[in-house]
C-alpha cells in the first residue's frame, strides 16, 4: 500500500472512553451512586429514550473481549477513566474496584496497548455533590486523596495520567446551561467551580510529583474549540477573543502556563464574578503545570458581535459578549447539528506551538456521532464511509501540523465502540464497533477495518 500521509514512529493510535459511559454495572460490587445515577432516578425523561447509565455497554463484564478487539484493529494506546464512586464509595477504598481496574490495566498491557488513565470524567460521586461538589474546597481535598490513591495503586504500570477530561463541560452543563446535574444557573458558582477544578488539578499534579515516577507524565484533557470571528471587524474580533477566554483559555492558560489571562480576570472583576481564593493558590498553579495535553476537537465555534445588549435583569453569562454565528455554506454533520471544520484541529496545534511552548500534545478525542446507523448496513456491516472521511480529513491536518513541527504525538477516536452519551444516551453512535443494546454483541463497522490498516502502516 502506498502511504501518502506517514506519521512519526511510535505515533499513538487508539480511542477513548469514560467509566460512566461504558462500564455499566452501576449498582454492582460496591459502586456508590454518582450524579448521573441520581439524576436519572429523578428525571429519566430528560435522557434520550429514557435510557440511563445502569448497564450502558457493559465493559465491566466484557473488557477482556473488548481489549482483544482493540488489539485486532491496531490500537497501541487506549484511554479509560476511573470511576471515583466505584473506587472510593463513601471515601473508603473498594477492593473489588481495585481488582477490576488492575485487571483492565494488566489486560491492556498484556495486549501491547498502553493504558492512558483519566481520573475524572463528569462523574462526581453523589454523596460529594451533596456536600457542594466542586463548589466546595473540602471536595477538592477529597479529590486529591482519590488521585493520590490512584497513583499509588496503578502508577507502577500507568505512565500517562490525566486529572480531568473537558473540565469546562461540568461548568457549562451544571452551572450555566442546564444540561448536567445539579442544573444550577449561576455564573458566580460556575466560576467558583471552574476555579476549584483547576486548584484540584494543580494539587493532584503536586501529589503526582511526590512519587518517584521518572518515566511518567501527567496532564489534562481539554476540549479546545477555536473561536472564529465572523469578520475582521474589531467588534467581531473582540467577540471571538472573549469567547476564547471563557471557553478555552480559562483552563488552557492555568494548566500550561500556570496563570489566568489578565483580560479574563478583568472581565470577571468588572461584573462581580471573581471566585474566592486561598493564599498560596497562585504559586500552586504556577508550580504545577502539565507535561502532556490531551486535545478534544469536534467542531469550531463561530462568533460575532452581539446583535442586542444583554438583558440587565437576566443572569450573567459568557454570552453577554458574543453571539453564535451560523456561517452560510458551512459543512454540517446533520445528525449532531455540528459543523465539520477539519482545519480547526490544525489551528489548535499551531496555537499550542506558538503560544504554549509547543507542549507535548495528542488528539485525545475527535469523532462523528450519527443516528440510526443501521440504515447503512450492507452484508451485515455498517458502511460508515462518512466516519472514515471525517477521520481521514482531520488526520491530514494533524499531519500538516506535524510537518510544521507541532509536538503532537497521537490520535484517539471517540470512541472504540458505541457508548452511552449522557443526556443523549445512545441517540448518536460514535464507535469503530457497533453495540447491539439487546444482545451487547460488538460488530466492526467499515471504519474498524480502515483504522486497522492506518495503524499497521502508521499512515494512509
Amino acid at each position: 500500500m502506498e502511504v501518502n500521509y506517514q506519521f512519526p514512529q511510535g505515533f499513538w493510535w487508539g480511542s477513548a472512553t469514560s467509566a460512566t459511559q461504558i462500564e455499566g454495572a452501576a449498582n454492582e460490587d460496591g459502586k456508590a451512586k454518582n450524579i448521573w445515577d441520581h439524576w436519572y432516578e429523578q428525571e429519566p425523561h430528560r435522557f434520550f429514550d429514557n435510557v440511563g447509565p445502569s448497564k450502558t455497554s457493559d465493559f465491566y463484564h466484557t473488557y477482556k473481549d473488548d481489549i482483544q478487539l482493540m488489539k485486532e484493529i491496531g490500537h497501541n494506546t487506549f484511554r479509560i477513566s476511573l470511576s471515583w464512586s466505584r473506587l472510593m464509595p463513601q471515601g473508603e477504598l473498594n477492593q473489588q474496584a481495585v481488582t477490576f481496574y488492575n485487571s483492565v490495566i494488566d489486560e491492556l498491557i498484556a495486549n501491547d496497548i498502553e493504558p492512558f488513565v483519566n481520573l475524572f470524567h463528569f462523574d462526581m460521586p453523589f454523596d460529594l455533590q451533596k456536600q457542594g461538589g466542586w463548589e466546595s474546597r473540602e471536595v477538592v481535598d477529597k479529590y486529591v486523596d482519590y488521585a493520590a490513591t490512584c497513583f499509588r495503586l496503578f502508577g507502577d504500570r500507568v505512565t500517562k495520567w490525566f486529572t480531568f477530561n473537558e473540565p469546562i463541560v461540568p461548568v457549562e452543563g451544571g452551572y450555566l446551561y442546564d444540561f448536567h446535574y445539579p442544573n444550577i444557573v449561576d455564573a458566580k458558582k460556575a466560576v467558583q467551580v471552574a476555579y476549584h477544578t483547576m486548584i484540584a488539578h494543580a494539587k493532584a499534579v503536586q501529589a503526582f510529583r511526590q512519587f518517584d515516577f521518572t518515566q511518567s507524565k501527567i496532564g489534562i484533557i481539554l476540549n479546545l474549540t477555536p473561536s472564529y470571528p465572523r469578520s475582521n471587524n474589531p467588534a467581531d474580533l473582540r467577540a471571538s477573543r472573549i469567547a476564547d477566554l471563557f471557553f478555552n483559555r480559562s483552563f488552557l492558560d492555568p494548566a500550561v502556563l500556570g496563570e489566568y489571562p489578565e483580560e479574563l480576570i478583568a472581565i470577571l472583576k468588572e461584573h462581580g464574578q471573581l471566585p474566592s481564593t486561598f493564599e498560596g493558590d497562585k504559586e500552586l498553579l504556577k508550580r504545577n503545570t502539565i507535561d502532556l495535553l490531551g486535545v478534544n476537537y469536534y467542531q469550531p465555534r463561530r462568533v460575532k458581535a452581539k446583535e442586542h445588549l444583554p438583558n440587565p435583569y437576566a443572569p450573567f453569562m459568557p454570552d453577554w459578549f458574543f453571539d453564535n454565528y451560523e456561517m452560510p455554506g458551512r459543512k454540517m454533520n446533520k445528525y449532531r447539528g455540528w459543523e465539520i471544520y477539519e482545519k480547526g484541529i490544525y489551528d489548535i496545534l499551531i496555537n499550542l506551538k506558538e503560544n504554549y511552548g509547543n507542549i507535548a500534545s495528542f488528539i485525545s478525542e475527535n469523532g462523528m456521532g450519527v443516528q440510526d446507523e443501521e440504515r447503512f448496513i450492507e452484508n451485515g456491516e455498517i458502511q460508515d464511509d462518512y466516519r472514515i472521511e471525517f477521520i481521514r480529513d482531520h488526520l491530514k491536518w494533524v499531519h500538516q501540523a506535524i510537518q510544521e513541527d507541532c509536538n503532537v504525538k497521537g490520535y484517539h477516536l471517540w470512541a472504540f465502540m458505541d457508548n452511552w452519551s449522557w443526556m443523549n444516551a445512545y441517540k448518536n453512535r460514535y464507535g469503530f464497533y457497533s453495540v447491539n443494546l439487546k444482545t451487547m454483541k460488538r460488530t466492526p463497522k467499515k471504519s474498524a477495518h480502515w483504522i486497522k490498516s492506518v495503524a499497521e502502516h502508521n499512515g494512509f
